[in-house]
């Protein structure tokens, strides 16, 4: 049989399964059965075919469906962050790529600009907080900044304002433009920060201080912009779906991932409040904390999603987890 007969044949009944859940057992295990068939057909006859991987993306959600229910409730929260979160990344990972290169991009367009223009850095981050920079670099402690208040206090505040700037950078990407210009702004308020210390000759020790907090914050951040793309998504690009359907589908998927930055900055949030004021501490504690959230960051953002996905691990139109029907 030729391949578009099969699927003219077959879509039909391809499309009711999938636009029509069933919760009858009898029924279920029916469709599961049928499937199995055209998917070994399909197999035999078109395995490079994208209808292949159509089938058994329909037989492996029936599949969870009839077992994968069995787990009991006290395990979907670990299953959350397990499964769920790390595959909603994956599916996402080129916004994810593309946010992190506009925001660097704008990071490394204010570090030029303020290298040609000796007024930038003052015109980004302000009069007033350059003269208490300098100030205390006279002074021999480049970063007291981060020692003047009560480090609860700070924790609070930091704590508070970063999860505002996260949902802000969120909401605002209903507008796109909104959400890019969140993104902008943080970016070259970085860009103009870390340059202003490496000309004075404090980069490596502002790498060491300042990113004890801000790998965590920046990423989180960078991700919050991303959550923000996600949400608009579905509306720009349906595909197959009804529009308001596909949009409502992204901005859920886009209230997860900013809701699971929530503690990422609240560890942020500590680390400034409660050990960047340290700034003599030995270098090694300082690199010690720099790569063990380098290395959370890469490795549950981006390294494991991918594994899970070679895995055989996915998520269906309904972004429940299924692994692929072997």
């Amino acid at each position: 049989m030729r391949e578009s007969t099969f699927i003219k044949k077959n879509l039909p009944r391809w499309k009711k399964y999938q636009e029509e859940p069933t919760a009858d057992p009898d029924e279920m295990a029916e469709r599961f059965t049928s499937l199995l068939d055209d998917l070994a057909y399909a197999k035999t006859f078109y395995s490079f075919s994208k209808v292949t991987s159509y089938i058994n993306g329909l037989a492996a959600g029936i599949y969870h469906h009839i077992y994968g229910n069995r787990k009991d409730r006290d395990g979907r929260f670990l299953n959350f962050f397990r499964f769920e979160l790390p595959l909603l990344f994956r599916r996402y990972h080129r916004l994810f790529l593309f946010t992190f290169l506009y925001f660097f991009s704008f990071c490394v367009l204010a570090a030029f600009s303020a290298a040609h223009d000796e007024t930038f850095v003052r015109g980004v981050m302000g009069d007033e907080y350059i003269s208490m920079t300098e100030r205390n670099i006279s002074r021999g402690d480049p970063f007291n900044v981060y020692k003047q208040d009560n480090p609860l206090w700070m924790f609070i505040w930091i704590a508070k304002n970063n999860i505002q700037v996260a949902l802000l950078c969120f909401v605002s990407g209903i507008t796109l433009i909104g959400n890019l210009y969140v993104l902008m702004k943080n970016g070259v308020m970085l860009g103009a920060f870390q340059y202003y210390f490496f000309s004075k000759g404090l980069g490596l020790k502002s790498v060491l201080v300042i990113w004890i907090h801000g790998t965590l914050e920046i990423s989180a951040i960078v991700i919050s912009g991303a959550a923000g793309l996600v949400m608009v998504s579905g509306l720009l690009f349906p595909g197959t779906r009804k529009r308001l359907d596909a949009m409502k589908a992204s901005a859920r998927d886009g209230v997860k991932i900013v809701i699971s930055l929530v503690p990422i900055f609240i560890v942020a949030a500590f680390l400034e409040g409660f050990v960047t004021r340290y700034t003599e501490m030995p270098m090694w504690t300082s690199i010690s904390i720099l790569l063990v959230s380098l290395l959370f960051i890469i490795g549950y953002f981006i390294v494991y999603p991918i594994w899970l996905h070679r895995k055989g691990y996915s998520l269906d139109h309904e972004r429940k987890v299924i692994k692929t029907v072997k």
